[in-house]
């Protein structure tokens, strides 16, 4: 009868310090000693489950991460690519091949972007754009 009990305790025991210890400062430490941001709706949704479940050690996981900062979202990451690389994909009739884009954009910066995504939102660009960037209109 006394095994039931230890495992309840250890299982109950393992919740709580996991909840207490707060979701964002386990799973992003890079992300402690920031003051403030925009709030990671993942990590928010993670220390309100605590909440339900148990309301003390969710205020705890909601108080240490935003203490520590680790609710935030890093700050200034950003992604640049030299517009000059990116002149590969402009084609003589002023249109850009999607294709080429892509590869360009995943060599430079490591990442896949599905820009043959039917949602994709393109736009049409100024040439006071253009010209913030120090590039000419050629079409």
């Amino acid at each position: 009868m006394r095994v039931p009990f230890r495992l309840i305790g250890g299982v109950l025991v393992a919740t709580l310090l996991t909840q207490v210890t707060a979701c964002g400062s386990i799973f992003y430490p890079d992300r402690r000693g920031q003051i403030d941001g925009k709030i990671d709706p993942a990590i928010a949704v993670l220390d309100a489950v605590g909440l339900l479940f148990y309301i003390i050690p969710g205020l705890i996981a909601f108080a240490v991460d935003f203490t520590t900062g680790a609710i935030y979202f890093e700050p200034g990451k950003t992604a640049q690519v030299d517009p000059e690389k990116l002149k590969d994909a402009v084609g003589v009739d002023g249109k850009i091949d999607n294709r080429k884009l892509q590869t360009i954009l995943e060599h430079e910066l490591g990442r896949s972007f599905p820009l043959d995504d039917p949602r994709l939102i393109q736009s049409k660009g100024s040439a006071q754009q253009l010209a913030m960037f120090g590039l000419q209109p050629a079409a």
